[in-house]
């Protein structure tokens, strides 16, 4: 399995929707006040394999919220060697039953490797036609760029997937998280008409959403 994963993050690297990188590497400098679509390069001489080196994938993140779904990513800024080449991964473990809600990735497609288990998948097009798949261990979905996509264990044991990108920081917006927690809100009688529902239950919605 992990000389597909290493192909798969080679792959994507060569179609980067980041900027090509224009010296051999530039370790992201986290605590630079400066940045310019990015992270400023670190000093060199400073750089070590720490940089580009990255652990908390290898083991399942428990599951201890009501979505069933627990998320590790592996971005730019947990992963400084990332910076300037164009690729991110992550780690999302999945309840029996849980969900990875609709969302997307402004600035990424997104490939996923199955662990274990087994999940329903899909995205929505631009035309609202629902591209859908049941999906087990070793097989691998994609999700284009930008499109509204969700995951669904349908086991009934835990399941595990490897996320690339070809960003090193993809960035992710829930349509549920963003249109009812957003600050400042969203205008409740804006969300009435677009779900067709009554302020009240606007209301009602976002409430589920407020800090505990």
């Amino acid at each position: 399995m992990r000389p597909f994963l290493t192909l798969l993050l080679l792959l994507f690297a060569t179609v980067a929707a980041d900027s090509d990188l224009l010296q051999d590497l530039c370790v992201a400098d986290l605590s630079a006040g400066v940045k310019v679509n990015g992270y400023a390069c670190k000093n060199a001489a400073t750089v070590t394999p720490n940089d580009f080196y990255f652990a908390a994938l290898a083991n399942p993140y428990p599951v201890n919220n009501t979505l069933g779904v627990a998320v590790t990513p592996g971005n730019v800024e947990k992963v400084p060697g990332f910076n300037t080449l164009g690729v991110s991964v992550s780690r999302v473990d999945y309840a029996p039953g849980g969900v990875n809600p609709p969302h997307s990735h402004p600035r990424a497609s997104e490939v996923i490797f199955v662990l274990e288990g087994e999940l329903e998948v899909g995205f929505i097009t631009t035309t609202n036609v629902l591209m859908t798949k049941h999906i087990k261990k070793g097989e691998v979905f994609v999700f284009p760029k930008g499109l509204l996509h969700y995951q669904k264990n349908i086991g009934k044991e835990h399941a595990s997937v490897i996320a690339a990108f070809n960003s090193q920081l993809p960035g992710t917006q829930s349509v549920a998280a963003s249109l009812f927690s957003a600050t400042p809100a969203v205008p409740e009688d804006v969300l009435a008409k677009a779900f067709h529902i009554a302020t009240p239950e606007v209301e009602k919605i976002k409430s589920r959403f407020a800090p505990k």
